[in-house]
Order: C-alpha cells, then structure tokens, then sequence
C-alpha cells in the first residue's frame, strides 16, 4: 500500500515539474474559474481516461465517468449525481458540446449483454446501473442475432451510446439549450484494440 500511495505522490510531483511549472499562461486562468467547451461521460475503465485519449487540457472538459459511459434518463430522485453534473454543465457553465463515449472491450456492456432474466444480482448496484441501457441490449440482438457473442458486444458498445444521447434529450434544460443553437450532442466510440476513435450525432 506504501508503494501504491508513493506513486501518485511521485506522479504529483512529476506532473508539478513537467506540466504545471511550465504553463503558467494555462494554470493561473483556472485559479479564478472555468470556462470548458465540453462535458465528457466516458467510462470509468482505467484503459480508456478521456484526457489522455483526446488530448483534453486542464479546463477544456467538465468530465463524469462511470460504468460503461451511461446516462440515465431525467429523474430528480434516482439519478441525481449525473443529473446535477448535466445540470451544472449546461446551466452554469453552458458548455457547447456534451459528447458520450463508449469504448471497446467493455466490461459493463459484456454485462449487460450477459443478464438473464429473472436471475440474480451479483453485484449490489452493477447490473441495475447497466440496466439503462437495456433498449440498446434489445436492439442488438434483434438486429444482431446472427453475430457472435463478441461481435454483439462491439455493436453494443455504440448502441448504447445512442440510447445515453437520447435520454440527455429527457433533462428539460438539455432540450431547451439544444433548441436555441446553443449546445450540440455527439456520440463516440474508442477502440483501444485498432486505435481508432468514431463519433457521430443522432
């Protein structure tokens, strides 16, 4: 454990000497406020950090992550912790982009492809968190039925993307913000595998 808390120690000081010394002119606007173009979901896998893989800078994303990359639809009660960030995104800071991004290899789309119904749970909150996305599970495996397991997985993976934009489309102030010019939603897909990086709009 000693190691394992020295390490972010040494990481600190690496990035202090390396990044933060050396940008000033990037640091020292954020002392005082935000100002991010975008608001990021991407999932919490430690293979696939947004700011590594887009090359995002200190201040540019207002970032949320969690399993799969999920958005849940507008509910005050049940989903307040993304509910808030989303709310905060586009009220308060009024970022201009909100983009989701799936990833291969997930392990919580491999999840939700797996559940059987009327099975138990084996985790306390995974499965009902993948859940949200069960209208992508039904599409895939009408439209993919053909496919291997693996194959489902990969057509998933962006599918469910597509039903997290559209359950943005249910918080009344993302519908608002993108019917006066002002915000724009857009899918994307990492594969770490190739090295390619996808997006898309609804």
């Amino acid at each position: 454990m000693d190691a394992a808390v020295e390490r972010l120690k040494t990481g600190f000081e690496k990035f202090k000497t390396d990044v933060y010394d050396k940008k000033p002119d990037m640091f020292e606007p954020l002392k005082t406020g935000q100002t991010p173009k975008y608001m990021v979901f991407a999932c919490a896998d430690s293979r696939v950090c947004p700011s590594v893989t887009l090359g995002l800078e200190p201040g540019e994303a207002f970032t949320v992550r969690n399993i799969s990359a999920m958005v849940p639809p507008y509910c005050k009660n049940k989903y307040a912790g993304v509910g808030s960030a989303i709310e905060y995104a586009v009220c308060a800071l009024k970022v201009e982009v909100i983009v989701v991004i799936g990833h291969s290899r997930c392990g919580g789309i491999k999840a939700l492809l797996s559940l059987k119904d009327g099975a138990d749970d084996s985790f306390h909150f995974v499965e009902d968190w993948v859940r949200i996305g069960f209208p992508a599970k039904k599409k895939v495996q009408k439209e993919c039925c053909d496919l291997s397991f693996e194959d489902q997985c990969a057509a998933l993976e962006k599918e469910a993307v597509n039903v997290s934009l559209q359950n943005l489309n249910t918080y009344p102030f993302v519908k608002e913000a993108l019917a006066n010019g002002t915000l724009k939603l857009v899918g994307g897909h990492y594969d770490f595998v190739s090295g390619k990086f996808d997006t898309w709009g609804l």
